[in-house]
């Protein structure tokens, strides 16, 4: 049966300043009623096509049509008032204003005389219907900063949803969600189609496409290589048509051997950006050559504890040793000088100054390297020939090393800061969320430069959302609930994703690290799903 088409883009041709072509050609054709996903590796054009059809780009070629009529929006708010909505994969939210005012901003209910004032009520009893009729559960009147990255999800799918959009475009949706967050997402998204509405869902997730999608484009260089009916497609030929061959994300490492301790964490205690206890009393040790993974539902003390680590939150208790010393009161750019990297959760707050070149990027961790910074002068052509052998090394997608770090797809952004942060060859690397918003592709040759590190003697601290990622990385793992090691697994390969999901929901305990079992007393099933993202 074929389905109204709502959306047509023909022929989209994009070249961005500097010669980097964004899209090539690119024909794509949404049909009303569905979910329709957009996928392809880093820089294959995705997230330039969504801004041409919300209006943030105009194509240097080709033409968009909306309910079969060509249309030349310049600005979102043309998108918006003809019913497509957007949500983004970094938010656009007032973090000290409710989830209504959020949501109705700049569109608010009025009342009095002239309508000069905010109805507030209206606009929590509005929000608040909105949300349960389309299943996004969220407090109306909840302070957004209080809010997990979840529910401000909802939120902006809410504000999109509050200005009437028919069509939802969803910017790498599951990057920032734990995988209880995905489920609760997928469930609203098909109450949205269900309700008549339409998605664009762009992922990178091929499983994840594969579950909610019913239809899917695939790009690669710009072009696109293939549409399909998602009952056709297999997760294996979808990797081939973005990546151009087969991707298997599978570890061959050589066995752990007990080494000497590089970090050593003794009863460490921290407390939140809201002062309440985040860590409680954690003592761990990583080996040279090890990978210590730290699994847990996030919030639960694992970001926080890398924080300690690399000197970025208060110690409130406890001890850090590096090789033996003791690098408790030492300041980040101290423990840098002693071999502490650091790829953090957020490349676009702490891991990169965006409107900063590849170049300075690439350098910002090493401006003591007398290669580089001479008499406190930059030494232009040593920088700039670093930057590019770096840029070749790691696979960087970039027009040069003089492009600005905002011009990177997400994936590209987060090669530069792996590359920055293994280029300096750390005793120590601390790695948050490693592959969260990045191809399969750039995840297979991520994952490899980390298992690189760790055959190079490097200790590495892992934690990331995705237990998979966790169980094929680590040596091994230590689980967190509510700032606590509940659990020290010696040989991930004994353990599945749902014994760790198990401890990290806090249904079980263990006696102590590697000893006996304790259950909880909720009662604990039989058998425990742990989606993983």
């Amino acid at each position: 049966m074929t389905l109204p088409l709502l959306l047509e883009a023909r022929d989209i041709g994009k070249v961005y300043p500097g010669g980097t072509l964004a899209n090539d050609g690119v024909n794509l054709r949404v049909e009303a009623g569905q979910v329709h996903a957009i996928v392809g590796e880093n820089g294959a054009g995705k997230s330039t096509l969504m801004k041409i059809l919300f209006g943030l780009e105009r194509p240097d070629r080709g033409e968009v049509l909306w309910k079969g009529r060509p249309v030349r929006w310049t600005s979102p708010r043309q998108a918006i008032a003809a019913g497509v909505g957007m949500v983004f994969q970094h938010f656009s939210l007032v973090p000290s204003l409710s989830v209504a005012e959020n949501v109705v901003l700049g569109s608010e209910p009025r009342r009095g005389p002239g309508g000069l004032v905010l109805d507030r009520k209206a606009a929590v009893d509005q929000v608040g219907e909105l949300a349960t009729r389309f299943g996004l559960k969220v407090d109306p009147s909840a302070r957004v900063s209080s809010l997990p990255v979840g529910q401000q999800q909802r939120v902006e799918i809410l504000k999109a949803l509050y200005r009437d959009a028919e069509l939802l475009i969803l910017d790498e949706p599951t990057a920032v969600l734990t995988p209880q967050e995905v489920l609760e997402l997928f469930s609203a998204v098909r109450a949205l189609v269900s309700s008549g509405k339409t998605v664009l869902f762009i992922a990178h997730k091929l499983p994840e496409v594969l579950s909610l999608s019913d239809t899917l484009t695939v790009l690669r260089a710009g072009r696109v290589v293939g549409s399909l009916r998602t009952a056709q497609a297999s997760e294996q030929g979808l990797t081939r048509m973005m990546v151009g061959r087969d991707v298997l994300l599978e570890v061959d490492r050589s066995p752990r051997r007990a080494t000497r301790p590089v970090l050593e964490l003794s009863r460490v205690s921290a407390a939140s950006d809201l002062g309440l206890p985040a860590v409680k009393g954690v003592t761990l040790t990583v080996n040279a050559g090890e990978i210590l993974g730290l699994a847990g539902v996030e919030g639960n003390g694992q970001a926080e504890l890398l924080e300690v680590i690399v000197g970025l939150r208060a110690l409130e208790g406890g001890r850090v040793r590096l090789n033996t010393e003791d690098i408790s009161a030492c300041t980040p750019r101290q423990r840098r000088q002693k071999g502490v990297s650091s790829i953090p959760e957020d490349r676009l707050t702490r891991g990169l100054a965006l409107e900063a070149s590849l170049s300075e990027n690439l350098l910002a961790t090493r401006l003591d390297d007398p290669r580089f910074v001479k008499r406190g002068l930059l030494q232009g052509r040593a920088i700039r020939g670093s930057a590019r052998e770096l840029i070749a090394r790691y696979g960087i997608r970039a027009a040069s090393e003089r492009a600005l770090a905002a011009s990177l797809s997400g994936g590209n952004m987060q090669k530069v800061v792996v590359a920055r942060e293994l280029a300096v060859t750390p005793k120590l690397l601390c790695v948050a969320q490693p592959t969260r918003g990045v191809d399969i592709g750039a995840t297979e040759f991520i994952w490899q430069k980390l298992l690189e590190a760790r055959g190079a003697g490097a200790a590495l601290v892992l934690t990331s959302a995705d237990l998979s990622e966790l169980l094929a990385l680590s040596d091994r793992i230590a689980v967190f609930y509510r700032g606590e090691v509940v659990a020290l697994f010696e040989d991930p390969r004994t353990v599945s994703a749902e014994t760790l999901g198990a401890y990290m929901l806090g249904l079980k305990r263990q006696e102590s690290q590697g000893g006996a079992l304790e259950t909880s007393p909720e009662t604990l099933p039989e058998t425990l799903e742990v989606p993983r993202a």
